[in-house]
């Protein structure tokens, strides 16, 4: 009785951590996938002659993207889309994503990055990044 108490109080004090650990992984992979996004939106603008402010819609930026649940889809993990996006501007975090994922992330975490719908995300600084311009 008292092994089976121990094991109990050891799972009590473990699992709330690995919910934790695995929550932060999520959101280390959504915000590695709006690198991957902007990245792909950076090779599209260079090969397509697009310029800054111009729209890119899912299924062009998509096409940069190696295979996987963000190219097939354009959503991420939670199966948030994070939509079409605009040239030489950051994409954003999806609104419910951001929000389940803010108890181990939050607004610095993110940066540069911002939730869907809050104030409009910064432009890239150029530093020869982006040849097109």
């Amino acid at each position: 009785m008292i092994a089976v108490a121990i094991i109990a109080l050891l799972a009590a004090i473990a699992v709330p951590g690995f919910l934790r650990s695995r929550k932060r992984s999520q959101a280390t992979m959504v915000k590695n996938e709006l690198r991957l996004i902007d990245d792909a939106i950076a090779q599209y603008a260079i090969e397509t002659n697009r310029n800054t402010g111009d729209a890119v819609e899912v299924d062009d930026w998509a096409d940069y993207v190696k295979d996987g649940q963000l190219a097939d889809s354009g959503q991420d993990i939670f199966g948030e889309d994070f939509g079409d996006q605009i040239i030489d501007t950051l994409p954003t975090v999806p609104g419910n994503t951001w929000d389940a994922l803010s108890d181990v992330a939050d607004t610095a975490f993110w940066l540069p990055y911002v939730k869907q719908g809050a104030t409009p995300p910064p432009k890239h600084k150029h530093k020869g990044r982006h040849p097109h311009h």
